[in-house]
């Protein structure tokens, strides 16, 4: 084997390989038919793929979209599909920053339940936020863990926690 003469990878992959590979990026173009046209156009897309994709969601005949899922597949390899793939899960709720900010407003809920002074650290950093309802919210919900009563409050609480901290963030 010469050393001057580059493998392509596609040469170094199994027909099956590349066959699972091809199947991976039509779900994935599945994935894209199934979004909404306004979520659709949000999306950091080639035109080519987009107006694929437009046409795909058109077409009512199950062989047809077959066929048309098939080009999106053929035309997404050679796209940015790992991009794709994080926009998609970012869109689900999936990608690890949604779930980071998730945990963390697990974690507050939490602490604004087991500490008082919690609350005021919570409205310095949230100026926004009712204070009146936050406190209340607390109040109820250490009530109902106490009596053993389904955690309605506490759902509550995370939601507005969910909307201060979404409010925060988007001024």
């Amino acid at each position: 084997m010469d050393p001057n003469i580059e493998e392509d990878d596609s040469e170094l992959k199994s027909k099956s390989q590349r066959k699972r590979e091809m199947e991976s990026l039509q779900d994935m173009g599945k994935d894209l038919v199934e979004l909404s046209k306004e979520r659709l156009m949000k999306l950091d897309l080639p035109e080519n793929l987009r107006t694929a994709v437009l046409e795909a969601q058109r077409i009512t005949a199950h062989g047809a979209t077959r066929r048309q899922l098939q080009y999106i597949g053929k035309i997404m390899r050679g796209v940015d599909a790992d991009a794709i793939a994080e926009q998609l899960a970012e869109i689900r709720g999936e990608s690890n920053a949604a779930k980071a900010e998730f945990h963390a407003l697990e974690r507050w809920r939490e602490r604004l339940l087991a500490d008082d002074n919690a609350i005021t650290e919570w409205l310095a950093r949230h100026p926004g936020a009712d204070a009146q309802q936050l406190r209340q919210l607390i109040r109820n919900a250490r009530k109902e863990a106490e009596l053993g009563k389904p955690p309605k409050s506490s759902r509550e609480l995370f939601r507005m926690l969910r909307d201060d901290q979404a409010a925060h963030s988007n001024p």
